[in-house]
């Protein structure tokens, strides 16, 4: 099954351990187990799958799933209806609808997978539940266990991380582990921000440049799940840990947990898109997003490719889209090196063959100390100082 979760399970692990009400321990540990189990269940049933028709626009159907875990549930708004009194069905709605408008209106893609298909959505899964996923086939939300996380159909930019991963899937479908795994995070991160941007017409400079920026509760020490801006300062809190996420590839983090660090080292490239964006200005859906999204459904990349093979794909779709001479490609190049996955010596589009980073790589044993550690201090919503600059 495919399967991608939004909050990594590093984080729900650290909450099961480390929260005081034996109750919220008991949501965190159900939604590890039920993340467990989702893992090896086979997709939503048909309705999730069903093709759109020939309407054109976006075609959503959002369910209630009743706090149950039988999917997709109860139908609770279908494709040109209009709200109800349920804030998450229509939360679910918009963010789904936006997506799609973001993936249509800058990319001329027509849904997910390019071909029409019907966005379905259920909300209200389970009691507690700590997290959103898309499944191969529909996206489900969970409330939060309502003290560190609120409901996950409040953020746009989390809808369009769990659809993205599903145009992923639909394209380059890169493997769920180690740097291609960290890729496939960071294109949905990436995708969920634009998402989050074009809806609301945002500026590369206007943008927070967050994922999941809204999901605390009052009291944490943080402002998201994670910083594309500014990996590693998303949160610092005594329950949380603090956010472990590097922003270089000397600090890229070696281990086995989390499918071999797909939402830690997702930093990295999460960071290039971000330079390349500031660099060239105006809209980040505009000119950045086409050479990421050029770069994504070009063909070129295999499952399992590496942070350098993604680097020299946007390096060629610049060099195509904008030309030899381009200060996009320039930036582009700039943005690659800056977080040390190109060399200064790196031309545009040269394949860089590099599998891993070779040097200053973290042990996994001080990995799990960082993501463990609880150096908070912080004033509630309000991120940790950047790590060390390695420009």
């Amino acid at each position: 099954m495919v399967f991608h979760s939004i909050v990594p399970p590093y984080l729900l692990e650290q909450l099961e351990q480390a929260v005081d009400d034996p109750s919220l321990r008991a949501r965190f540990r159900q939604s590890l187990q039920h993340d467990a189990v989702l893992r090896t269940r086979p997709a939503a049933g048909a309705a999730a799958a069903e093709p759109a028709t020939d309407a054109g626009g976006p075609q959503r159907a959002v369910y209630d799933a009743e706090h149950r875990t039988d999917l997709p549930g109860t139908p609770a708004r279908a494709e040109g209806e209009d709200p109800v009194q349920d804030e998450s069905v229509n939360q679910a709605y918009d963010g789904t609808g936006a997506t799609w408008r973001m993936f249509s209106e800058c990319f001329g893609r027509d849904s997910i997978d390019g071909a029409g298909l019907a966005l379905t959505s259920s909300v209200h899964y389970d009691r507690g539940y700590a997290n959103a996923f898309w499944d191969g086939a529909q996206m489900v939300f969970g409330d939060g266990d309502g003290e560190i996380f609120g409901g996950f159909t409040e953020s746009v930019d989390v809808t369009g991380h769990e659809l993205t991963h599903g145009v992923t899937q639909y394209t380059a479908n890169l493997a769920y582990e180690g740097q291609s795994g960290a890729l496939n995070e960071s294109i949905s991160d990436v995708f969920g921000s634009l998402a989050k941007q074009h809806n609301l017409g945002q500026s590369t400079e206007e943008a927070d440049w967050l994922i999941g920026a809204g999901l605390f509760r009052p009291g944490v020490q943080g402002v998201a799940l994670r910083s594309m801006k500014a990996p590693g300062t998303a949160y610092d809190d005594p329950r949380l840990g603090r956010d472990p996420q590097p922003a270089h590839m000397s600090d890229y983090v070696e281990t086995e947990d989390d499918n071999g660090g797909v939402h830690i080292n997702s930093g990295i490239p999460n960071r290039a898109f971000y330079l390349t964006a500031a660099a060239i200005g105006g809209n980040a859906y505009d000119d950045a997003g086409k050479i990421w999204y050029s770069a994504l459904t070009s063909g070129t990349l295999s499952e399992t490719a590496t942070f350098a093979d993604f680097a020299a794909a946007t390096q060629a779709a610049a060099s195509e889209l904008f030309g030899d001479d381009s200060s996009q490609l320039a930036a582009v190049t700039e943005a690659w090196q800056t977080v040390g996955v190109l060399t200064a010596e790196s031309l545009p589009a040269e394949p860089s063959g590099a599998k891993q980073a070779e040097s200053g790589v973290r042990a996994e044993s001080e990995s799990e100390g960082l993501m463990r550690a609880a150096k908070s201090g912080l004033p509630s919503s309000s991120p940790p100082a950047p790590p060390p600059s390695k420009d």
